[in-house]
């Protein structure tokens, strides 16, 4: 449905619209955002999509698949998949959310190379800790107004904060969703 020619829906009547549809249509038409909502929602849309996409790609292995190199002699999907979960779980202080809640990933996924460990944490943990990370983040972003955004992160001293603005909690976002983005594509080499 185009919503272009639903200028206005108390005059304008199309046939099987109902009232419960004209009310969101009309809900969403009448919703203004600023451009730093919009800048936002953008950003965050990007970031939720990466999510979703290495959730369903991971959750749709078998712990078997999860252990096997991307391509010979390169990173196990395990090592990737603890990484990004170890990096996401320090955004968590970085941006004001909370403590962390498995820092002991960072020996085996951030700290060394894949497969210089003896042990690393189980599949099934890894997959645990990916949830819990991920949804703490993203009930914190919920609790972010847009102006939460531009906020310095806990990595950045107030004084050199005010000489570079840009190291703000944006810019975390927008950094970590790239290095994600980067890391689901190596994904895309394992054996199928």
């Amino acid at each position: 449905m185009n919503l272009d020619v639903l200028l206005n829906l108390d005059v304008v009547l199309i046939t099987g619209l109902t009232a419960e549809l004209a009310d969101q249509i009309r809900t969403q038409k009448e919703t203004v955002m600023t451009n730093d909502e919009l800048y936002v929602a953008v950003a965050l849309n990007g970031w939720n999509g990466n999510i979703e996409r290495a959730d369903k790609m991971f959750s749709g292995l078998s712990d078997e698949e999860v252990l096997k190199e991307i391509a010979p002699g390169k990173n196990r999907l395990i090592y990737i998949w603890g990484h990004l979960t170890a990096v996401h779980d320090a955004m968590l202080p970085l941006l004001g959310i909370g403590r962390r809640l498995h820092p002991e990933f960072d020996v085996a996924f951030i700290s060394n190379p894949d497969k210089t460990q003896g042990e690393i944490p189980s599949v099934e943990s890894v997959r645990k800790a990916w949830r819990e990370v991920n949804g703490k983040l993203s009930e914190g972003f919920a609790g972010f107004s847009s102006s939460d955004w531009l906020k310095k992160h806990a990595a950045v001293s107030e004084e050199d904060f005010l000489k570079e603005p840009l190291r703000n909690r944006f810019a975390i976002l927008l950094s970590r969703t790239n290095h994600l983005a980067y890391h689901f594509g190596q994904t895309a080499l394992r054996p199928k």
